[in-house]
């Protein structure tokens, strides 16, 4: 019997732990818990709610149903709006991962003033870029250095943000890298420091030449760094505005007229709430669908 009342003690002594435990984590938890369902959550219920109206200023609105999702799909300037998102970020995400990988695998062998060098290639990133803007746009004019570089060769005038639209965005999209690649630069760096160098060390012994070395040790193993960079940099394109905003202001005629551009003039220029609403909900429900299937291919690749 005093065994069994031992057991019956130890087992009361266990659970209570584990529940104390349990609430102690989870009041770690809530602050953050309560910030998303405020902030995150409870918007996004909004913002869909609102997209089935015809929410106007006036603060009047009637339930309209899918009618602004069927609006945005027969719209001329909608789709085109898409196309030139696609497009951007077709051009602008294998842009900005090929320059943050070779910054990170350039800064990663460099041994003294590397804290320099990160710093140096990261101030873009939390420099503002209406200033930046500013001076882009010097340099991308048709009087401007750039412009007058190429003309010493015989190369100019190059009409970098008045030219076709594969010209215009990939202007933007090369200054939206450089704005943006120190972020994903110290991501990828941090991978490549998590790599344990004896791999490196038997591949050499082993005669495996550098390039080798980087697609049979460094690419597979910085492959979750990759993705994650991956995700965040294509849904910054799809989220791309103060670039354009600042720079082109959606044209040459609607030539960088992005999604999120759309989403602006329908709801601060015509302040059609209810429409805006729905752009931005078919722009989360893309946004979420490209991640989606982004992690399919990598889950399929890795053994």
């Amino acid at each position: 019997m005093t065994s069994i009342a031992q057991e019956g003690r130890t087992r009361i002594y266990r659970s209570s732990k584990v529940r104390s435990q349990a609430m102690a984590g989870l009041l770690f938890v809530l602050p953050m818990l309560v910030l998303f369902v405020v902030f995150r959550f409870v918007p996004t219920l909004g913002a869909f709610g609102l997209s089935l109206t015809d929410y106007k200023i006036s603060g009047e609105f009637e339930f309209v149903g899918v009618k602004n999702y069927a609006d945005f799909f027969t719209s001329t300037i909608a789709r085109n709006a898409l196309a030139t998102t696609l497009l951007y970020a077709l051009i602008y995400v294998p842009l900005i991962l090929l320059i943050a990988l070779a910054s990170a695998l350039v800064l990663h062998r460099i041994v003294w003033g590397s804290s320099f060098f990160r710093g140096t290639l990261f101030l873009p990133y939390v420099t503002s870029f209406v200033l930046a803007g500013i001076i882009w746009l010097w340099i991308f004019d048709l009087q401007g250095p750039l412009n007058a570089t190429l003309g010493v060769i015989n190369l100019g005038p190059v009409p970098f943000l008045t030219g076709a639209q594969p010209m215009v965005l990939t202007s933007l999209a090369a200054v939206s890298a450089w704005r943006g690649f120190g972020y994903s630069m110290l991501i990828l760096l941090a991978g490549l420091k998590s790599i344990p160098g004896e791999l490196y060390e038997s591949a050499r012994i082993d005669g495996a030449s550098v390039g080798r070395q980087f697609t049979d040790i460094t690419l597979p193993l910085l492959r979750p760094s990759l993705f994650f960079v991956l995700v965040i940099e294509t849904i910054g394109a799809f989220q791309v505005f103060d670039t354009i905003y600042v720079m082109t202001g959606g044209g040459p005629a609607r030539a960088s007229y992005s999604l999120v551009y759309y989403l602006y003039d329908s709801g601060f220029k015509f302040f059609n709430f209810g429409y805006a609403a729905a752009i931005g909900v078919i722009l989360f429900v893309i946004v979420f669908l490209i991640s989606m299937v982004q992690r399919r291919v990598l889950d399929r690749e890795e053994p």
